[in-house]
């Protein structure tokens, strides 16, 4: 019983943290009325690894993270989208790539672009965007030796990722969601965004309980 209700607490306390890192516009229902589709592009990435590489290297890992977040995050809504009739639908990831490199817009260059200029390019109502400031590697994966003071202590912390949902027509920041990499978040970057997100699902703004109960309020 003693057992229970300590992974109760310890549930309890995660999704509190989440509630508290999570930012909601006060005009996200009026901005996003008519949203239908929404794009997600991939994550700006800061490496700092402890072993050296080549700058060339480096910028070449940094966009491997960047898309394999893009890639996570799509993944997540398909599911989520199975069990649950979203009131939007996510762009193909392949589809946006595509047209970004008709407009020669790459990983290196996107962020020179608004909010904006990317959902007219890309015909969708806004986009899903964030950042990646990370010490390792995590779509290889993160360390699994398990420590009871890391655990509670929040060691081995590994960097920190920011999730941001942004309207296309005004560019505002509709949403936005940031949280600390460590062992307890998640073994990789699939993982990480899955269970990052079930922690902030009662407050992703598109979810059709979440908009009524605004409505009510």
């Amino acid at each position: 019983m003693k057992r229970i209700l300590f992974l109760i607490t310890l549930i309890s306390s995660f999704a509190v943290v989440a509630q508290k890192n999570i930012y909601e516009s006060p005009s996200f229902d009026v901005l996003s009325a008519d949203h239908n589709v929404l794009a997600i592009i991939p994550f700006l990435t800061n490496l700092d690894l402890n072993e050296k590489v080549s700058k060339s290297e480096q910028k070449r890992l940094e966009e491997n993270e960047g898309y394999a977040v893009q890639n996570a995050l799509e993944t997540y809504f398909s599911k989520r989208s199975k069990k649950k009739n979203l009131p939007v639908t996510f762009q193909n990831i392949e589809n946006t790539a595509a047209i970004l490199a008709k407009k020669n817009i790459s990983y290196e260059n996107i962020d020179v672009y608004t909010t904006k200029e990317l959902s007219e390019i890309l015909g969708v109502d806004g986009i899903i965007s964030g950042t990646l400031d990370l010490n390792i590697l995590l779509s290889n994966g993160v360390p699994t030796e398990f420590s009871f003071t890391d655990y509670f202590s929040g060691g081995a912390n590994y960097g920190r990722i920011g999730i941001k949902i942004s309207d296309g027509d005004s560019g505002k920041l509709l949403w936005k969601y940031e949280k600390e990499i460590n062992k307890k978040t998640g073994k990789n970057t699939t993982d990480l965004i899955d269970r990052m997100m079930k922690l902030a699902i009662r407050k992703f703004p598109y979810e059709r309980e979440r908009k009524r109960d605004r409505n009510k309020s």
